[in-house]
C-alpha cells in the first residue's frame, strides 16, 4: 500500500513550514536514514530523514512551496513490489481518521501515514476521530488550526460559519480574526441545558471579551494612500509576534534592577585573553567577551539560588538541576535564542567558542531545534548598542530573563568620596508566579556578587 509523507512538525510550536527543496526525485529508491528533503521553519533550515523504505512515487508539494501546514501530504512512497509509476495522487488517508492500534506509528521527524483501520464497536456506527488536530462540527467536519480554534472559542465564534482560506479550505487564524472584525460569523449557539442544569443557580456573567487589535484595513486608513509600502510578514516575524503577545498576556512580569561595577571583571578578561594559546597562524584559541562572563555568572547565580531556577506549569513547579542559559542572537528578520546547556559546568573559553558557533549558524539558519528550544533562563544584551537599561520579556518556558546594558564610566561614591568606575546596569524580568520579588532580588544580588568578584567565575 502506498505511504503518505506528511509535512513534519519540527518543533512543538510549528504549524507550517516551507518545503525548500527535495533531495530525491520521483522514481528514486529510498532507504531508512536517507536525507530526502529540506524544510524551512521560522527559525532554521532542517534536513529531513526517511524512516521507511520504498520508491518516491509522487512529489505532491514541489520545491519552494511556502506555508505548508503540518501533516499535509507532501509526497507518496510506493512500497516493495508496488508499481511506483501507477501512483499519481496521494491516498485519501491524508484526511482520514487517526490510525488505530497496529497501523504505522508517526515517528519524530518526517511523518508518514497509511490508510487507517476503522473497527466499529458492535451495535454502533463507526465514528471518525479528529484528524491532525482538526475538529468536527455538528453539520460536517470543519478543518481548522489549533490557534484558530482557540481564538474562536474565546470569542464565541462559530467555526462552521467561517470560510477557510488555508490549505484544503482549512480555517486559520486570519479567517477567524477577519470574521471578528467584520461581524460576518455567527456566534456559537448555546447548548440546551440538561435536567441537572435546570436545577442549578443562575450562571455568573461571562467575562469581558479580550481586546482585539484593529483590522489591517482600519490601520491602513490612518495613513495617506501611497505614503507607505507593505512588506508581508515572514514566518519568523509572525512567530515572534505571537509568542511575545502570549508572554505579555499570560505571564505576570516583575522587574528588579541593579548596577554592577565592572572594573575587576574587565581586568580579569584582559588577562584571560592574553593567556589564550595561539595556533600556527597566530590566531588565539578563544576570545572571551563580557557577555560570555555574564552567561557564566547568571548560571552560577541560579545554582546559588536554586529556587529561582524553575519553570512554572499549572500543576507543578519544575526545579531544574542545571542552568541552561539562552542567549538572544539578532539575525536578519528577527532573533533566536540558542541555549548554552549546563553553563555552570563550562569554562569561559568553552562558553565563548560555543556562542561564536551558535551565532554563526543562527545567522545561516542552521541551528537544530534542540539547540534553541527549552532552557531555564535567558540573557539579552543590548549594551553593544549603547543601551543603558531596558526590560526584556520573559521567554517561556523560562521564568527569568536578564537584560544587560552598556558598561560606562560613571561617578560613584567610594569611602564617602566621589570616584570613577565602570558601571553596567542589569534588569531581571521574572515570571511572578514562579519567582516573586524577594526571590528575584536574591537572584540578582547573587549575580552582582559574581560579576564584581569575577575570580569566582573561574573556580
Amino acid at each position: 500500500m502506498p505511504t503518505n509523507i506528511l509535512m513534519p512538525a519540527l518543533s512543538p510550536t510549528m504549524e507550517k513550514g516551507n518545503l525548500a527543496r527535495w533531495l530525491k526525485k520521483e522514481g528514486d529508491a529510498i532507504k531508512a536514514g536517507d536525507i530526502i528533503a529540506e524544510i524551512e521553519t521560522d527559525k532554521a533550515t532542517m534536513e529531513v530523514e526517511a524512516v521507511d523504505e520504498g520508491t518516491l512515487a509522487k512529489i505532491v508539494v514541489p520545491d519552494g512551496t511556502a506555508d505548508v501546514a503540518v501533516n499535509d501530504v507532501i509526497g507518496v512512497i510506493a512500497g516493495e513490489g508496488e508499481d511506483a509509476g501507477s501512483v499519481t495522487t496521494a491516498p485519501a488517508a491524508s484526511k482520514a481518521p487517526a490510525p488505530a492500534a497496529g497501523d504505522l506509528a508517526v515517528p519524530v521527524g518526517l511523518q508518514y501515514e497509511r490508510a487507517p483501520k476503522m473497527e466499529p464497536v458492535a451495535g454502533q456506527a463507526a465514528k471518525p476521530a479528529a484528524v491532525n488536530g482538526h475538529d468536527k462540527a455538528e453539520g460536517g467536519r470543519v478543518f481548522s488550526s489549533p490557534l484558530a480554534r482557540r481564538i474562536a472559542k474565546e470569542s464565541g465564534i462559530d467555526l462552521g460559519a467561517i470560510q477557510g482560506s488555508g490549505p484544503h479550505g482549512r480555517v486559520v487564524e486570519r479567517d477567524v480574526k477577519a470574521a471578528m472584525a467584520g461581524g460576518g460569523a455567527a456566534k456559537a449557539a448555546p447548548k440546551a441545558a440538561d435536567a441537572s442544569q435546570v436545577q442549578a443557580p443562575a450562571a455568573t456573567p461571562a467575562p469581558a471579551p479580550k481586546p482585539v487589535a484593529a483590522s489591517d484595513e482600519t490601520v491602513k486608513k490612518m495613513f495617506a494612500a501611497g505614503s507607505f509600502t507593505e512588506v508581508p510578514h515572514d514566518g519568523m516575524r509572525k512567530t515572534i509576534a505571537r509568542r511575545l503577545v502570549e508572554a505579555k498576556q499570560t505571564i505576570p512580569h516583575f522587574y528588579v534592577t541593579v548596577d554592577c561595577e565592572l572594573d575587576a571583571l574587565l581586568a580579569l578578561r584582559e588577562q584571560i585573553n592574553a593567556a589564550a594559546p595561539k595556533d600556527k597562524d597566530g590566531k588565539p584559541g578563544y576570545k572571551v567577551s563580557v557577555n560570555d562572563m555574564v552567561i557564566k555568572a547568571m548560571a552560577l547565580a541560579l545554582q546559588r539560588v536554586p529556587e529561582a531556577n524553575v519553570t512554572w506549569t499549572e500543576a507543578t513547579m519544575l526545579k531544574h538541576k542545571h542552568a541552561d542559559i539562552g542567549v538572544a542572537v539578532s539575525i536578519p528578520g528577527g532573533l533566536i535564542t540558542p541555549i548554552i546547556r549546563a553553563a555552570e559546568t563550562k569554562t569561559l573559553s568553552v562558553i565563548s567558542n560555543e556562542m561564536k558557533d551558535y551565532a554563526a549558524r543562527a545567522r545561516a539558519k542552521k541551528l537544530k531545534p534542540e539547540e534553541y528550544q527549552g532552557g531555564t533562563c535567558a540573557v539579552s544584551n543590548l549594551g553593544m548598542f549603547g543601551v543603558k537599561n531596558f526590560q526584556a520579556i520573559v521567554n517561556p518556558p523560562h521564568a527569568t530573563i536578564l537584560a544587560v546594558g552598556a558598561g560606562e564610566k560613571r561617578v560613584v561614591v567610594k569611602k564617602d568620596a566621589p570616584a570613577i568606575a565602570t558601571i553596567m546596569s542589569v534588569t531581571l524580568s521574572t515570571d511572578h508566579r514562579a519567582v516573586d520579588g524577594a526571590l528575584g532580588a536574591e537572584l540578582i544580588a547573587a549575580f552582582k556578587t559574581l560579576i564584581e568578584h569575577p575570580m569566582s567565575l573561574l573556580v
